[in-house]
C-alpha cells in the first residue's frame, strides 16, 4: 500500500514543552507528540520545538530531532560551539538514546539486535525501506519489558540514527510499533507509540555526564 497522505499539520502550543533542564548552553525538553521539532516547509509548519525555544530563550541551534508522532526527550544548543560537540558525540555514537514502545504480537525472546541497512525508498516517500543493496548501515537493540496477548512493551536503543530506524526496524521484524501510520496501522493506537524516555550525554563545556528520564503516557 502506497503511504497514506500526511495529516493536516495542528501542532500544540508552545505550552506543551516541559523544559527538563537549561544551562547557557542547552537545553533538554520533553516534546509532545505532534510537534515538529525544527521548522517545516512553508509557514504552516513553522511552528516546532526550535520555534518555540528561540521565542522563549533567543538563538537556539537543532542537534538531532525526533518524528513528528514521536514524543520525548531531545537537546537543544544555545551557542554553536555547544551545538557542535553535542553533535560530535552523536555522530561519534557516544550518546545514549533509549525509547520505549508499544509493539504488535508476541517478541521472540526477551531481547536482541536488529542489523538491517536502511535506505530511501524513492518510489513512495517519505517511508524508508530495508536496501541491504545500497542502505546505510543501521543497528537496533530491543529488550521485552512486558508481554500480553496482542502486544509487548519494548525499550529500543538505537546504535545508529537512521530516519524512522525504530519504526522500520520493528516493522520488518514482524512487530510494528502500535499507531504508526506508515509501517503499520495507525487504527491500532491513538498516538504513535513510541516515546523517547531516555538521554545520556556529556555536557558540552564542563564533560559532566548529564543523563535525563522521561515517562512515557501511554
Amino acid at each position: 500500500m502506497p503511504a497514506p497522505p500526511e495529516p493536516d499539520y495542528v501542532p500544540p502550543g508552545p505550552d506543551s514543552l516541559h523544559i527538563v533542564y537549561i544551562d547557557e548552553a542547552l537545553i533538554v525538553v520533553d516534546k509532545p507528540r505532534g510537534l515538529l521539532s525544527v521548522p517545516g516547509r512553508g509557514s504552516l509548519k513553522h511552528p516546532s520545538v526550535r520555534t518555540y525555544l528561540s521565542n522563549a530563550y533567543g538563538s537556539v541551534f537543532d542537534i538531532h530531532r525526533l518524528d513528528l508522532d514521536t514524543s520525548g526527550l531531545i537537546v537543544m544548543a544555545r551557542t554553536k560551539a555547544a551545538q557542535s560537540e553535542i553533535a560530535r558525540q552523536f555522530a561519534s555514537r557516544d550518546v545514549i538514546k533509549v525509547y520505549d514502545a508499544l509493539v504488535s504480537g508476541t517478541m521472540d525472546g526477551s531481547s536482541g539486535e536488529i542489523d538491517l541497512p536502511i535506505g530511501r525508498d524513492w518510489d513512495d516517500r517519505p517511508r524508508r525501506c530495508i536496501d541491504t543493496s545500497s542502505g546505510k548501515p543501521s543497528r537496533t537493540l530491543w529488550k521485552l519489558e512486558t508481554q500480553s496477548a496482542t502486544h509487548a512493551h519494548v525499550r529500543l536503543q538505537p546504535l545508529t540514527g537512521r530516519t524512522h530506524q525504530l519504526r522500520l526496524h520493528m516493522a520488518s521484524i514482524g512487530h510494528p510499533i502500535l499507531g504508526d501510520r506508515l509501517y503499520g496501522e495507525e487504527s491500532s493506537a491513538g498516538r504513535l507509540c513510541l516515546h523517547a524516555s531516555s538521554l545520556m550525554f556529556k555536557h558540552a563545556e564542563s564533560d559532566e555526564i548529564l543523563q535525563f528520564q522521561s515517562t512515557a503516557a501511554f
